[in-house]
Formats: C-alpha cells, structure tokens, sequence
C-alpha cells in the first residue's frame, strides 16, 4: 500500500516571523496615479543587468486600466517590515526606513493589460509588470546586491502545489506595516475559465504585487516566484494571480533595457 501525503499547513494571513531572505526582498511600493496615492508590494527579481535591478509587482500597480496612464512617482521599500515609517508623498521617510526607497527608472507593462480600459478577465491573465531601479535605497549600491532577490519561473505550476503568498495587506484587519503571508495548495479560479491561479487567503487591498512562491524554504526565505497577488472576489476568501509565461519573460527581457514606461506589444 502507499503512505498518504499529508497535506501542507493551511495559513489564510499571518504575520511573517521567519525573518530570512523573503523579507528584505518583499517590500512596499508607494506610487501616484494621476493626484491619488496608493499603495501595493513588490519583490526583487533575480535578472539584474549593468546598473539596474528588476523589480516584480502586478500591473495594476504601475498602469492606471481607467486612464490608460503610467504610475508617477513610483518608489519601493524593501523590507519595509523592520521599520515601518508612515509613508509620506515627498519621501521625506525614506532615510529612516531599514535600506531606503528605490525609486523606478521605467515602468514596463505588457500590452493585453494596458489595452483594456476596466480591470477585466483578458486584464487579470496580464497583470504582472517590472520596475527598473539604478542606485539608490541608503547607499549607492544597486538594490539585488544590497537586499538579495527572487528567482522566477516562466511556466505552469502543477495544482496542488505547496505555495507562499507574501504582501503588506493595508485595508482592515491588516494595516500595512507587517509582512503578512498565506500558505496552501495552488489551486486554479474557476469563476475566470481556470485560466488564473487561486489560494485560500484572506489579504486585503495593498498586497497586490506581492509575490508567490514554489516551491520555497521557510527556513532561508527564498523560492521561486511564479505569480503575484491580483484580485479577489467579495465573499470568497482567496487570492488569485496570473499564470507567469513567455510574455512574463518577455516583460522581464524588456525591463532589463528599458529606459522608459514601456508597454510590450
């Protein structure tokens, strides 16, 4: 007969108290859209070429669907868990956070997300973005070298897999200074054609971007990212993502040379 295989610890939103590489990797990003400010999570991409670092976030979090406009003012703050500042428009708080803020040299988004005008079915199948940063944070070092970085798969995920979701849900019972994550089987969304990835979560607004990770060492605090935090529905406690694929890479690819808010046909 065979062993049955027990199934992963189920974890809807906790504070993170691993501590490791995820948290100085995982920030908070703090952006402009049109005369509003909001925030999301981001994390350090693992490519990083000449004077730059990758940065992975969601779309919606660089892109305004409504407007058709790129974010302004677009700044992350790595491991913003161990010295949570209230944020302020003018960054007047970046020196008193744990390494600074790095602020987006470009903005890259593909296409089938800055083409939709709503945040729709085609937007969610899109909503992954990067941010390029040159030096910066507290010293002149580039970021991935300064707090470390992520790898990233650019594949499907078997369902069923022990996954990671980190983020700095904002809206209540979370409020924005701790690394929250979830953890459980990756799972498909049945309401949007299986065509996104689902977990059992229960993170609020502000945790978009945030990455996802399998497989992943809770002990080191670092995996391989393959999707971010996106959307949810009202009522059901899950949090879904895209499925990261060629046009992810190619995102990424155009990132590592952009120098400008560029969308990728």
């Amino acid at each position: 007969f065979a062993l049955a295989t027990a199934s992963p610890t189920q974890v809807l939103g906790e504070t993170w108290d691993g501590q490791g590489w995820v948290q100085e990797t995982t920030g908070k990003v703090l952006f402009a859209m049109g005369k509003s400010y909001y925030v999301c999570s981001a994390s350090v991409a693992s490519e990083s070429i000449g004077d730059r670092s990758i940065i992975l976030t969601a779309g919606h979090c660089v892109f305004d669907n409504k407007t058709g406009k790129f974010a302004t003012n677009w700044m992350f703050i790595p491991d913003y868990d161990s010295n949570a500042v209230t944020l302020t428009r003018d960054g007047s708080f970046c020196p008193n956070t744990a390494y600074g803020c790095w602020t987006a040299t470009s903005l890259v988004v593909h296409k089938g997300f800055a083409s939709q005008r709503k945040f729709n079915a085609q937007a969610t199948l899109y909503d992954f973005a990067f941010a390029a940063v040159l030096d910066g944070g507290n010293t002149n070092a580039q970021l991935d070298t300064t707090v470390g970085s992520q790898a990233i798969a650019f594949s499907p995920v078997d369902t069923d897999a022990d996954t990671y979701l980190f983020g700095y849900p904002a809206a209540t019972p979370y409020t924005g200074k701790d690394l929250i994550y979830s953890q459980g089987l990756l799972g498909l969304d049945p309401l949007n054609k299986n065509q996104t990835y689902r977990i059992a979560s229960d993170m609020t607004g502000g945790s978009s971007g945030g990455p996802w990770f399998t497989p992943f060492s809770d002990g080191s605090g670092e995996g391989t990212m393959m999707s971010v935090n996106s959307y949810g529905y009202t009522g059901i406690t899950a949090m879904h993502g895209p499925k990261f694929n060629t046009n992810t890479q190619t995102l990424l690819t155009s990132a590592a040379t952009a120098t400008t808010n560029t969308i990728v046909p």
